[in-house]
C-alpha cells in the first residue's frame, strides 16, 4: 500500500476531512484572530477537565488510610507492662496497647468480643462460657489458644504471685470444655464479674517455665508480647537503664482488624514538668492526664482538647495501724470538718472536678457536697475540745491518754504530680490552722506505688481510686483488701461494710444496688476511715491530625486507648459505592 492509500484510508476511518477542513480556516485567521481562539480553546479544555473533576469528586469520599505517626507523653517509666501486675498508669498505658483479652469494652464501657468469638452467661450468673477465636495469634506468631487464657487466669489467682488481679479472680473455676471453649464458674453470682473478661491474656509459650518468684523480675515485663493492637518495634533506654521511649508499630493480625495509625511512640519522662516541656518544645504531640492550671499555657491551637468523666475518687486514706493518734475518731472526724473541699476543686483542679463526701463516684446521686470555712475549722476545734484535746504553746493539739501525751501530729504521702503536690499542701495549711502538725511526704509514683503503698508505709495517704463503671467497691474497702496486694489502702475492717460489699456484688438490681450503697456509705460517715475530697475530670490533649479519637467516660487514663485501632491520621478518597465504612 502506497502512501497516498493509506493516507485516503486513514481519513476514511478517522474523518480527517473535517479536522483538514477546520485547520485551513484557522490558517486562514489574522494573529489576533488565531490568538483569540487559542485562548477560547484553552478555557473551553479547563473547563471541560473542571466539570470532569467535580463530577469525579461529587462521588468521591474521604476514609481513613493506614500510615502515620502518634508521639505521646507520659509520666512515669513502665515496670510491668503486664496484664497481672500493671499498678502505675504508665503500666497500664502500654498494657492496653499491647494485650487483648476475651472481651474488650467501647467508649460507653459496653462490652463486646475480642479474642471472643461468643460467650454467655447463665441465668443464676454462676456459669460463664467463652468461645474463642480460631484465628487469633500473638505478636510472636503464635497462635493464641484456650491453653493461654486458663493459664492466664490460673497466674492470675496464684497468690505467691500476689497479682493485684487476684481478688477479682478469686474462687472462680475455670476449665477447658474442648479447643475452643472454656467455662468459668463463680461460687456466687457477682454481676460486675463479667469486666475481668476484659483481662489482658499472656502467651504461655513465653511465661511457662518463670516461677512466680521470677515473675515481677522477667525482662517480658519491660519486653512484652501480646495479641493487642500493638507490638513493641524498638526501646531506648535511659543512662540508668530505665525505658525512656517505646516504639509501637500496629499489629497486622489484631482481632478487631489492622489500626489505621501505624506507628505510636510513647515516651516516658519523670515528672509533670518534664512531659509539659516536652511538649511545648513539640518533642511530643499529645498528653494526658493534664492539669488544669497548666492546660492554658500548653493550648497552642494546634490540639484537640478532650475532657472526660473520670471515676476515680481522691481522698486522704488514714492508716491507723501506722499513726496511733489517727485511731482517734474525733481526730478524723475534725480532720474532715475542716478540709475545704471546694477549694481544692476550684484552685486546684480549675473547676475541672467535683467535690465528694464518699467513697461513691459522683456519678451516682448518693453525694451531697458541701463546703468549708473558717467557720469549720472553729467547728473541728471544738470537736478535738470536746474529746479532751487542748492546744499547746505552738497551736498544736495534744490530749493525755494511757500512754502519756498524744500529740495530733502525722504526715501525708503523696506522688508527685502538680495536682496530688498542691492538694496536700493546701490540706497541710486547713490542718495547720485547725491545730495539727502535719508533714507532706512526696514521692516518685513508681516509688510511691513500690515502697510506700504496697508495705503501707504511711500515716495517711493522699491517693486516687478507680471505682470503674460498675461501681465495684469490694477491691477497695473490703477487709480482705487490706494487705497487699489488696487495694484497702485505708485498712478499713468493718464486718457491716463487708457484708454489704458482698451483697452488692451478688445483685443485679439497679435499685437494690443503689439501696445496698447508700447503706455503704452510711458505714463509712460512720467511721471515717478517710477524708474524701473531690472526683476530677481527666484532660487529653491529642493534635487536630489525629482522627476519629472520642473518649466516654474513662476509668482509668489507659482507656483512652479503648477504640485506638479506629484512630486514623492518613485518608484517601475513593468512589462512594466502593467505601467499606458504609
Amino acid at each position: 500500500m502506497n502512501n497516498e492509500k493509506l493516507q485516503n484510508l486513514v481519513r476514511k476511518e478517522w474523518n480527517i476531512g473535517i479536522l483538514e477542513k477546520t485547520m485551513g480556516i484557522v490558517r486562514s485567521f489574522s494573529l489576533t484572530e488565531k490568538t483569540l481562539f487559542v485562548l477560547f480553546s484553552l478555557v473551553f479544555i479547563v473547563s471541560g477537565l473542571s466539570l470532569l473533576y467535580s463530577v469525579n469528586k461529587s462521588f468521591l469520599t474521604e476514609v481513613p488510610d493506614y500510615g502515620g505517626t502518634l508521639t505521646e507523653g507520659i509520666i512515669g517509666s513502665p515496670r510491668f507492662i503486664n496484664p497481672l501486675l500493671s499498678t502505675s498508669d504508665a503500666d497500664k498505658d502500654l498494657t492496653a496497647l499491647v494485650y487483648s483479652g476475651l472481651l474488650k469494652a467501647n467508649e460507653e464501657g459496653e462490652l463486646s468480643p475480642d479474642i471472643a468469638e461468643s460467650y454467655s452467661v447463665s441465668d443464676d450468673g454462676l456459669l460463664y462460657t467463652f468461645k474463642i477465636r480460631d484465628d487469633i495469634s500473638f505478636h510472636d506468631g503464635v497462635k493464641l489458644t484456650i491453653d493461654d487464657v486458663i493459664f492466664t487466669i490460673e497466674k492470675a489467682q496464684d497468690s505467691s504471685l500476689k497479682s493485684p488481679r487476684e481478688i477479682s479472680w478469686s474462687g472462680v473455676r475455670v476449665e477447658k470444655i474442648d479447643e475452643n471453649t472454656l467455662t468459668l464458674t463463680l461460687k456466687q453470682a457477682y454481676s460486675p464479674f463479667i469486666q475481668n473478661a476484659t483481662l489482658g491474656i499472656l502467651p504461655k509459650h513465653i511465661w511457662k517455665d518463670v516461677t512466680s518468684d521470677e515473675f515481677p523480675f522477667s525482662q517480658f515485663n519491660l519486653k512484652p508480647v501480646g495479641s493487642g493492637p500493638y507490638k513493641i518495634e524498638s526501646i531506648s533506654y535511659s543512662g540508668t537503664g530505665l525505658p525512656r521511649e517505646y516504639k509501637l508499630t500496629s499489629f497486622k493480625k489484631y482481632s478487631q482488624g489492622r489500626p489505621y495509625i501505624t506507628n505510636i511512640n510513647i515516651k516516658s519522662f519523670l515528672n509533670e514538668r518534664e512531659v509539659n516541656d516536652a511538649y511545648k518544645n513539640g518533642d511530643i504531640e499529645s498528653l494526658n492526664s493534664v492539669s488544669p492550671k497548666q492546660l492554658p499555657s500548653l493550648k497552642n491551637g494546634s490540639e484537640q482538647v478532650m475532657v472526660s468523666t473520670l471515676p476515680r475518687i481522691f481522698g486522704v486514706f488514714f492508716n491507723q495501724n501506722v499513726s496511733s493518734v489517727l485511731l482517734n475518731k474525733e481526730v478524723r472526724q475534725a480532720l474532715d470538718v475542716a478540709a475545704n473541699k471546694q477549694a481544692l476543686v476550684d484552685d486546684i483542679l480549675g473547676g475541672y472536678g467535683q467535690v465528694i463526701n464518699s467513697p461513691v463516684p459522683t456519678e451516682t446521686v448518693l453525694n451531697t457536697a458541701t463546703t468549708t470555712s473558717q467557720e469549720n475549722i472553729e467547728k473541728a476545734k471544738a470537736i478535738l475540745v470536746k474529746n479532751g484535746w487542748k492546744q499547746n504553746d505552738a497551736g498544736i493539739f495534744e490530749k493525755k491518754d494511757k500512754k502519756g501525751n498524744a500529740r495530733l501530729s502525722f504526715s501525708i504521702s503523696t506522688g508527685n504530680a502538680t495536682e496530688l503536690k498542691e492538694a496536700a499542701l493546701l490540706l497541710q495549711s486547713q490542718w495547720q490552722e485547725m491545730g495539727a502538725e502535719v508533714e507532706v511526704k512526696v514521692f516518685e509514683i513508681g516509688d510511691l506505688n513500690q515502697n510506700v503503698i504496697k508495705p503501707r508505709k504511711y500515716d495517711a495517704l493522699l491517693f486516687g481510686e478507680i471505682v470503674g463503671r460498675d461501681m465495684d467497691l469490694y477491691p477497695f474497702w473490703h477487709s480482705s483488701g487490706r494487705n497487699s496486694p489488696g487495694l484497702n489502702i485505708a485498712m478499713y475492717a468493718n464486718v457491716k461494710s463487708d457484708r454489704i460489699l458482698e451483697n452488692i456484688r451478688k445483685t443485679s438490681s439497679d435499685s437494690e444496688k443503689e439501696k445496698l450503697l447508700k447503706d455503704f456509705e452510711k458505714e463509712i460517715a460512720n467511721d471515717i476511715p478517710a477524708v474524701f475530697t473531690y472526683s476530677p475530670h481527666f484532660i487529653y490533649i491529642v493534635p487536630q491530625k489525629v482522627r476519629n479519637v472520642s473518649l466516654g467516660i474513662v476509668s482509668s487514663p489507659g482507656e483512652r486507648f479503648v477504640n485506638i485501632s479506629k484512630w486514623y491520621i492518613e485518608t484517601s478518597n475513593v468512589w462512594e459505592i466502593f467505601n467499606k465504612n458504609n
